[in-house]
């Protein structure tokens, strides 16, 4: 299917409120109002939010404490075989590498980024989403006094809400503030009587929501990560991040590797994680602020490479905004084919890899 010519857009999305207003949950002075009179209920921490305005630098992002949950609870995982067979072809012009993070640059235990994307596919599995939920708030200290099942329906059907009150006001495929939401469901343990309302108040929200994805998807980097990298930033590409996201997401570089995502290679104004600006793939808005940024330097469409595991989230968007494509092959958790869903009719990708350092191959004529 020939690539359609594209000018990237390189208008910001406008913010969206990080509190939308509930019945029961509002965000006052930086604090959580229960519905019950009088009393507030304010994690340690705050709740999240779009930290980083859009296209703001990265570089000085400090390493925070919940690195160290990842690092503790993380083990070495090995990908698992797709059966696909590679598709090598060598890309000529190719400038820049935009990757995906979850099932491409680390193995992914759920196949994708944790709680805030697994709404639909955990529901099916409700029994293992507790176990990391009882985990988490043990760890914290925080005692039950009856079953947390509750809590995590709660959460999963938030997630739903979310959703579905972003698309009525106009965003297809928007992105929810995680911590907000585990703000949210803390309340509904304390109304259900299910946590004391005292540890409720002095929870650190951004730690629970850590604590629990730690355990509910576990994480690793894909073999010879590190090694691919080098070998693009050793040969002049640039190299940017376009992801599915939570404010952890970033963490996950710093706990596994020993290094931020800016200590390897990847450019500080290129990272683009979907929390950060409310909007997720496969809608277009983080390829084109991409695709603008880049064009800023000089760099078109069609010298970026994008590489990410799912067709409809990663190569589908990438496609549309004139980047090549390398549908990343490398785990059966995380490969998302997609097979049968029109929206990907006449869609393939450039190439197919079943392992990074297949990457390196096809880039082997810009690169030597």
């Amino acid at each position: 299917m020939p690539r359609p010519p594209v000018k990237p857009d390189v208008s910001r999305p406008k913010a969206v409120p990080c509190f939308p207003p509930q019945r029961w949950f509002c965000a006052v002075a930086g604090g959580l109002y229960t519905g019950l009179p009088g009393r507030l209920f304010r994690g340690a921490h705050g709740v999240g939010g779009r930290s980083r305005p859009a296209g703001e630098e990265t570089a000085h992002r400090m390493p925070s404490p919940y690195c160290e949950i990842f690092r503790k609870h993380l083990r070495p995982m090995e990908p698992l075989a797709t059966g696909m067979e590679p598709v090598l072809t060598r890309l000529e012009g190719i400038r820049a590498v935009m990757f995906d993070v979850y099932g491409t640059l680390f193995i992914s235990g759920s196949g994708e980024v944790g709680s805030a994307e697994r709404s639909t596919a955990a529901q099916g599995s409700l029994e293992e989403a507790l176990g990391p939920l009882e985990e988490a708030l043990g760890a914290m200290g925080i005692s039950t006094l009856g079953p947390v099942e509750q809590g995590v329906e709660h959460l999963f059907r938030l997630i739903e809400m979310s959703h579905a009150r972003s698309r009525r006001a106009g965003i297809e495929y928007p992105e929810v503030d995680i911590v907000e939401l585990w703000g949210e469901v803390m309340v509904d343990l304390v109304r259900r009587g299910v946590v004391e309302e005292s540890a409720a108040r002095a929870a650190d929200l951004r730690r629970l929501a850590v604590e629990y994805e730690a355990r509910a998807n576990p994480c690793w980097p894909m073999p010879h990560l590190r090694e691919c990298l080098q070998r693009l930033r050793r040969n002049g590409l640039v190299l940017g991040l376009i992801s599915n996201a939570q404010f952890y997401t970033p963490e996950l570089f710093e706990a596994l590797l020993g290094q931020p995502a800016e200590g390897l290679g990847f450019d500080p104004r290129l990272q683009y994680y979907s929390c950060e600006y409310g909007r997720a793939k496969p809608g277009l808005d983080l390829h084109q602020m991409a695709a603008g940024a880049l064009d800023r330097r000089g760099v078109e469409p069609a010298a970026v490479l994008f590489v990410g595991n799912d067709m409809l989230m990663d190569v589908l968007p990438a496609f549309q905004v004139g980047f090549r494509t390398a549908l990343f092959a490398g785990d059966l958790r995380s490969l998302r084919r997609r097979e049968g869903d029109s929206r990907l009719d006449g869609i393939s990708p450039d190439v197919i890899l079943t392992g990074l350092p297949e990457l390196n191959e096809c880039l082997s004529t810009a690169l030597d």
